[in-house]
């Protein structure tokens, strides 16, 4: 499964984050799609048309079986290696969902 540093990542590329309903809210990608792992087979019409999905998570693990997961049905789907907290850890930015908190990852 082809994984890609956060550090490599190039600006537009089509993210989607599998990560759980509260950790998207605390924290996420500006302009990334998010479909919890578990509810990823019921919702992959959702997925954004892409050449790849980018696939993240908290540190990996959940992104790594999306991405191969999609990758057996279909997809090209990337493993973003380290997830959100090398997002972090690179400066990218990040938003929350509720108005005036600091976003983070949990």
């Amino acid at each position: 499964m082809p994984n890609v540093p956060v550090g490599e990542l190039r600006d537009g590329v089509r993210l989607l984050d599998v990560r759980e309903h509260d950790e998207w809210s605390a924290g996420h990608a500006p302009d990334a799609v998010h479909i919890p792992l578990g509810e990823l087979p019921a919702r992959l019409a959702e997925l954004p048309d892409a050449d790849a999905l980018y696939v993240v998570c908290r540190s990996g693990g959940r992104s790594a079986r999306a991405a191969a997961y999609l990758n057996a049905n279909g997809w090209e789907a990337v493993n973003v290696d380290g997830g959100m907290h090398s997002w972090h850890a690179n400066g990218r930015k990040l938003v929350a969902e509720n108005p005036g908190a600091d976003p983070e990852v949990i």
